[in-house]
């Protein structure tokens, strides 16, 4: 445990120290400077930011979970999301740079009015604090609570565990967005990201090697043939994302996502120039094929250590999953 504690501290100055470094001749004073990060991204660091923007422990926790119960169905998800990365690219972030905009509401008032610019940017933020950063948040402190024990560590319940968790995380994470602007917020999470990537393949890694006694080929053929319906892709009429939807309403919302989210399309804003936008979407694409090994292959791993055991508690899968490897 000692161990697990001195390496995330490490981590987390790390990151804060790196993010400084890259920040300590910038001009924050300005609206370019402080909202599009000066337009100074790179591709590579506009692919970190919009991954780990997209990839939280919401994905950890909540994705997993659903591969534990519904198996790899879930994977149309980070498929079409590469589809309509690769249409940003190529249609989206182009027009949006050659109109010079800051904002995705920027566009509705170019597009429609004031009224309707208004409207929809106060219609995102109302959802972005009522229904994203709560979950965030929550899966957050969820795995941070299975993994450092803060509730036996400060001799408190579970639930003001979470809550003192919760706060940690909302706090530490406001400073870098309050004073760094968006290039602090790319920078940390490009770090952070292949943090979370690397800490993603080791508990994969682990658990297929221990599956397989040595050998994580082997591991893996364990579990397949464990459950192969866990393996289908293919999701039937009843179930949690029938194939149709793929080509209907799947993929309309991840042109929104990946294309009209404030959140995420503001780092393609902040690019250097047209072709570093347009690097970030694609890397991010590429990615996106890979993610699926840290997000949905470890639930699948969790339903042959588990059974349905954990069915109504699902949340619990990749925290119990960590434990059984790192503690």
């Amino acid at each position: 445990m000692t161990l697990t504690i001195i390496s995330f501290l490490a981590f987390t100055a790390f990151v804060a120290f790196f993010s400084w470094y890259k920040l300590r001749k910038d001009h924050l004073d300005t609206q370019d400077g402080y909202f599009l990060g000066g337009k100074s991204l790179t591709g590579v660091v506009i692919a970190g930011s919009m991954l780990l923007t997209n990839i939280s422990t919401e994905h950890l926790i909540g994705m997993n979970g659903s591969a534990y119960k519904n198996g790899f169905i879930i994977i149309a998800w980070e498929v079409t999301s590469a589809i309509a990365l690769v249409i940003g690219a190529l249609y989206f972030i182009p027009s949006f740079l050659r109109m010079g905009l800051t904002t995705i509401p920027q566009y509705l008032e170019y597009r429609f009015d004031k009224i309707t610019r208004t409207l929809v940017a106060l219609f995102l933020i109302v959802s972005f604090v009522v229904t994203l950063l709560p979950i965030v948040l929550y899966t957050g402190a969820i795995n941070l609570e299975s993994i450092f024990n803060v509730s036996e560590t400060l001799q408190i319940s579970q639930q003001e565990g979470l809550w003192v968790t919760v706060i940690a995380i909302g706090v530490i994470g406001s400073i870098y967005a309050i004073f760094g602007g968006l290039k602090a917020v790319a920078f940390s999470d490009s770090i952070n990201g292949i943090g979370l990537f690397a800490g993603g393949l080791l508990v994969l890694g682990f658990a297929l090697w221990d599956i397989g006694e040595g050998n994580m080929i082997a591991g893996l053929s364990k579990v397949y043939h464990a459950a192969p319906e866990k393996f289908n892709v293919i999701g039937a009429k009843d179930s949690v994302l029938p194939f149709e939807t793929i080509f209907t309403g799947l993929m309309i919302n991840q042109l929104y996502f990946w294309c009209m989210n404030q959140t995420i399309i503001q780092r393609a804003f902040g690019a250097q120039n047209l072709a570093e936008a347009q690097k970030g979407l694609l890397y991010t694409g590429v990615l996106k094929l890979f993610i699926p090994l840290i997000i949905i292959l470890p639930g699948v791993i969790g339903f042959y250590y588990f059974g349905d055991s954990l069915y109504d508690n699902q949340d619990m899968i990749y925290p119990e999953l960590i434990k059984k490897y790192f503690r």
